[in-house]
């Protein structure tokens, strides 16, 4: 009887602890429960928990612990994919058809089996909401009208794709493998539809359960969406319905906390177990800490500066490679990217398949100047910059424009929000732009295709590559970034991509900087917690306490 109210008493003081976890509230003795992992992170950026609508990176990793895919990246080797539902696959001698083989006894968090018809239902709610990661799906040809046909179930335990053209397999199966081809179960999104009045604006008679998605989900993952409450927390259970070794920790929480000082306080603390967000000082300073354990991880985000080729002094070939020896690139390393970042130069992001390890650029003074007055202008000349008023971009503008000095180019920094400068950039009114690019899907074809392929530069084009919005016309690169797209051979594949990447490192208006590290603090007592090269390779399944 004692052990009895010993164990309840245990459980009240668990669900009490957690509960003031949600509510921000710091337990009276400032530790986590065993059995709850919390995780201090940003998610203002969050606006749905759908896997059909949403296309934030915070969003991309909290799905991927919920929602089950055909295939996955190969962490061991990220340039393949490896089975996840499918147990095998085959593509027929043409390149158009994809039949995979599900495997057996599968079953989402609901308790209904999973099969090929809720695989063929997730594509055509994706097609038909025609939300912003659908294009990622769309680009294989499908259409409201024809998914049904071109992604269906051919029984029970076998899903057929067919796509337009015969793309290389690693293509078509590394976006199979994105946030997007998440499988949700068709039964209970279906029962949670939104009966809708086709019109204009929206062409079917349901929602496809999109307005449910937002705050529930429908997956077949290690956990299961309890609640999200936006910028303040989402909390995912343990499924213990899934069909595979089930999650080691019964709950897991993500607790909104934009500030890196935050974070770090919280950490010391034990208040929470893991710091997601730390900046470099921050990072130095739990560092040092015993208690304390400090994790990293490549990810597939560059960061670049551009320059609009409208504005005619920066559309000269020489301004162009000026500017990349006007960057003091070991300065910005070793200080504000300091364990958040590595000097990176070309546009595909180690880990990518093709990647080229090549960084010719630093910082020359003499060689820009050379080249300034190669392009008529050895005085120099006048620009403005647009950069978000956020570390470390600030102060990787506010380097460059004291290294272009050195060379007769006077930089005006016009600071803004990320909505403003952004807004500015799409629509090709800046001058010199800091940026950053995260692959839609982990293909190289996510970044050939927005910094080497042009293929309207009209001021009215529908095209929203990196290219178009720098006005960089290359109608060359263009067609050998669609080349690769249905270039069979992977070894011929790679040095297409190394071959862009040279001709974008050497003559392009992007000078990219640097590859993004995402680093993590964490209590000791936190095992089996590792970062993946991008947002939806972060697992937490295998995460224990001690």
């Amino acid at each position: 009887m004692m052990e009895k109210i010993a164990c309840r008493s245990r459980r009240l003081l668990a669900g009490a602890a957690v509960s003031a976890l949600l509510m921000g509230v710091v337990p009276a003795f400032a530790a986590t429960p065993a059995d709850t992992l919390v995780e201090a992170y940003a998610l203002d950026e969050m606006i749905t928990m759908d896997p059909g609508e949403a296309f934030e990176l915070s969003t991309a990793e909290v799905n991927a612990n919920i929602y089950d895919l055909l295939v996955r990246f190969d962490l061991a080797d990220t340039t393949k994919v490896t089975s996840d539902l499918a147990e095998s696959w085959t593509v027929s001698d043409d390149r158009l058809t994809y039949t995979f083989k599900l495997k057996p006894n599968l079953k989402f968090a609901s308790g209904n089996p999973l099969t090929a018809q809720d695989v063929a239902y997730s594509f055509e709610r994706v097609i038909k909401l025609d939300k912003s990661p659908a294009f990622i799906l769309g680009q294989f040809g499908l259409t409201g009208d024809n998914v049904g046909e071109k992604a269906k179930a051919a029984d029970a335990l076998t899903f057929v794709f067919t796509v337009d053209k015969p793309y290389a397999p690693s293509f078509v199966l590394n976006c199979l493998a994105s946030s997007v081809g998440a499988v949700v179960d068709k039964k209970l999104v279906s029962e949670n539809a939104k009966a809708m009045t086709p019109g204009d604006d929206y062409k079917y008679d349901n929602d496809f359960g999109n307005d449910w998605l937002k705050t529930h989900s429908a997956g077949s993952g290690r956990f299961k969406l309890r609640e999200w409450r936006a910028s303040e927390a989402v909390v995912m259970d343990r499924n213990d319905n899934y069909w595979g070794e089930k999650a080691r920790l019964a709950r897991v929480i993500y607790r909104h906390m934009k500030e890196s000082s935050a974070q770090r306080l919280a950490l010391e603390a034990g208040d929470i177990d893991i710091a997601r967000n730390l900046e470099p000082n921050d990072l130095e300073a739990v560092a040092r800490k015993e208690d304390i354990a400090l994790t990293s991880a490549p990810k597939g985000t560059v960061y670049y500066i551009s320059l609009n080729q409208k504005n005619p002094n920066l559309a000269k070939p020489e301004v162009r490679q000026a500017f990349k020896y006007l960057i003091d690139y070991s300065a910005i390393g070793d200080t504000l990217i300091k364990g958040i970042g590595n000097v990176h130069q070309t546009f595909l992001p180690k880990g990518v398949l093709g990647e080229l390890d090549e960084t010719p650029f630093k910082l020359d003074v003499a060689k820009a100047r050379e080249l300034l007055e190669k392009a008529g202008l050895k005085d120099g000349f006048s620009v403005t910059m647009d950069t978000r008023n956020s570390q470390p971009v600030t102060g990787i503008a506010e380097a460059v424009q004291q290294t272009a000095a050195e060379a007769g180019i006077k930089i005006e920094i016009i600071p803004g929000d990320d909505k403003q400068t952004l807004t500015k950039y799409r629509a090709r009114n800046h001058d010199i732009y800091i940026g950053q690019w995260g692959q839609d899907y982990f293909d190289p074809n996510s970044n050939a295709q927005t910094f080497a392929s042009n293929p309207n530069n009209a001021d009215d084009s529908n095209n929203q590559t990196l290219a178009w919005r720098n006005a960089w016309d290359v109608p060359e690169l263009t067609k050998e970034t669609e080349a690769a797209l249905l270039e069979s051979d992977p070894a011929k594949r790679v040095e297409m991509y190394r071959h862009l990447q040279k001709e974008v490192l050497e003559n392009s208006p992007f000078a990219i900087i640097y590859q993004q590290t995402e680093v993590a603090g964490l209590r000791k007592n936190v095992q089996g917690f590792k970062l993946g090269p991008s947002p939806d390779t972060n697992f937490v399944g295998a995460v224990t306490k001690e």
